[in-house]
């Protein structure tokens, strides 16, 4: 029975999807209760899960389609580390959403498309191969277009079109790549140190254009400059599927895509002997400078979230790519942290806006005397992002300049520093208007906030909070990532 654990796990979210897309508008508490109860049993399934992987028990599924073409689910422990963050994240977006849209329509349409793309990005954590990494990257793509569009209006569909065009192209570069490796290679699984042997040595050309193909493919999703344009434009869509694209889903898939590269196709050795480490740890930088520049001139509160996830996804890539394990735990833990903080930030906007209309950062004036809950929540998540301690963002960070230090890259201190400044730069403006400022004349009386809006981003300031003081402990986000280095990339 346990053998079918991945296959179960990818079910509690795929096979709801018919089920709630067909169910009518009126029929609010059956929806909610299959929402609920199938994001409930998943992550109950991860954490089953989790436990059989630290005992070494191995999960493999597969299913041949064609001729040299399987799907293929595994369970290994870098899986496990992207299934508990968005399982576990599922479960409290969908306990927002359902709070957020309660007065919506289409709310069958969006749960089930809300529900494919969590299944989707289930099957890219569990991949076992580049071919279904593939099929699953590109379900991601159409899964999560209904949800940016949602809204219907002028400014969505342009939006939409705009993440189509991005998301596609980047899906034929993928494609294109994974054909030209299954030409070279064969079957191309994901196995720790990579799968390419001697090609290097035989065809070095063909292989670093593959590697520049594979990262184009992925890097839209994570959003590296200049494959980022799609994302601050998808911020038209509702509250929840920004939650979902910065934190649960398309970002961090594109950045688990970059993992599953390097690591497991590629291998670090093979990389770094290629030329090919330096020079993605450059565009990380680039991404993770660029991403803080522009997030400095956005007064739209949510087009500067959004900028900040440009940023702060690339110090995982800048984990990855530097190639010393110290460097690698903490990209790895920064998958996780700044997916809670990140969720925490744009939950709590929602609450701004739902509750007082606010959208921007010059409105922000006296909301923590108007929504406290709310403003204590952005502020952890917002102090983790700048890397306070002891919030989780200092933890990534810390050992990001300490792997830096290791590879012999000690601008990467540098680099870090100056992200802190102008995180500070951005978000302690935002602080100082709601815990400092007098809330202006003709400010709105605030509309109660359900506890469904409430509970979400007060559970998620709390996740930033204790993965930062419990980060030495065996199951925080940063402990699993040390059992991951050391037992698949030492």
């Amino acid at each position: 029975m346990s053998q079918y654990l991945p296959l179960a796990i990818l079910m509690t979210s795929l096979g709801i999807v018919p089920i709630i897309l067909v169910m009518p508008e009126s029929a609010r508490r059956l929806r909610t209760g299959v929402n609920l109860a199938a994001a409930t049993v998943k992550v109950a399934l991860v954490v089953w899960l989790s436990f059989e992987v630290t005992r070494g028990n191995s999960f493999d599924l597969r299913h041949s389609i064609a001729p040299g073409l399987e799907l293929h689910l595994q369970a290994d422990p870098l899986a496990v580390l992207f299934l508990a963050l968005s399982s576990i994240l599922w479960l409290l977006t969908t306990i927002y959403a359902v709070g957020y849209l309660e007065g919506g329509t289409d709310r069958s349409r969006f749960f089930g498309f809300f529900s494919l793309c969590v299944a989707s990005t289930v099957g890219i954590a569990m991949a076992g191969n580049l071919f279904t990494f593939l099929v699953f990257f590109e379900l991601l793509t159409l899964a999560t277009w209904p949800l940016v569009v949602h809204r219907g209006t002028s400014e969505a569909h342009r939006a939409g079109r705009i993440y189509l065009v991005y998301t596609l192209g980047g899906g034929l570069a993928l494609t294109l790549g994974t054909i030209w490796l299954y030409a070279l290679a064969g079957e191309v699984p994901f196995v720790p140190r990579g799968v390419l042997g001697d090609l290097p040595e035989t065809a070095p050309l063909a292989l670093t254009a593959i590697f520049v193909l594979l990262i184009a493919g992925v890097g839209v999703k994570a959003a590296l400059v200049p494959l980022h344009g799609w994302l601050p434009l998808s911020m038209v869509a509702p509250a929840p599927v920004s939650a979902l694209l910065h934190a649960v889903a398309v970002v961090k898939a594109g950045a688990f895509g970059i993992m599953r590269i390097v690591y497991d196709v590629f291998g670090v050795e093979t990389l770094q002997a290629m030329g090919l480490a330096m020079p993605l740890a450059a565009l990380a930088a680039v991404t993770i400078l660029w991403g803080s520049f522009r997030a400095l001139t956005q007064d739209d509160l949510k087009k500067r979230l959004a900028y900040s996830t440009v940023s702060q996804v690339s110090y995982i890539t800048l984990g990855v790519a530097l190639i010393s394990p110290v460097a690698a735990i903490g990209g790895l833990a920064h998958l996780v942290h700044q997916g809670i903080m990140k969720i925490t930030l744009f939950l709590a906007a929602g609450n701004f806006a739902e509750g007082q209309g606010v959208k921007t950062v010059r409105a922000m004036d006296g909301m923590g005397q108007r929504m406290p809950g709310a403003m204590l929540a952005f502020t952890i998540g917002a102090l983790g992002m700048i890397g306070v301690p002891p919030l989780a963002g200092f933890v990534s960070k810390w050992y990001l300049g300490a792997g830096g230090l290791d590879a012999g890259q000690p601008m990467v201190i540098a680099l870090l520093a100056g992200s802190s400044l102008l995180n500070a730069a951005y978000f302690l403006p935002i602080l100082y208007r709601g815990w400092f400022c007098a809330p202006t004349e003709g400010a709105k009386a605030s509309r109660r906030i359900g506890w469904m809006l409430a509970v979400p981003p007060a559970t998620t300031a709390a996740l930033v909070l204790v993965a930062g003081l419990m980060a030495s402990a065996p199951f925080s986000p940063l402990g699993w990532t040390r059992f991951i280095v050391s037992l698949e990339y030492l």
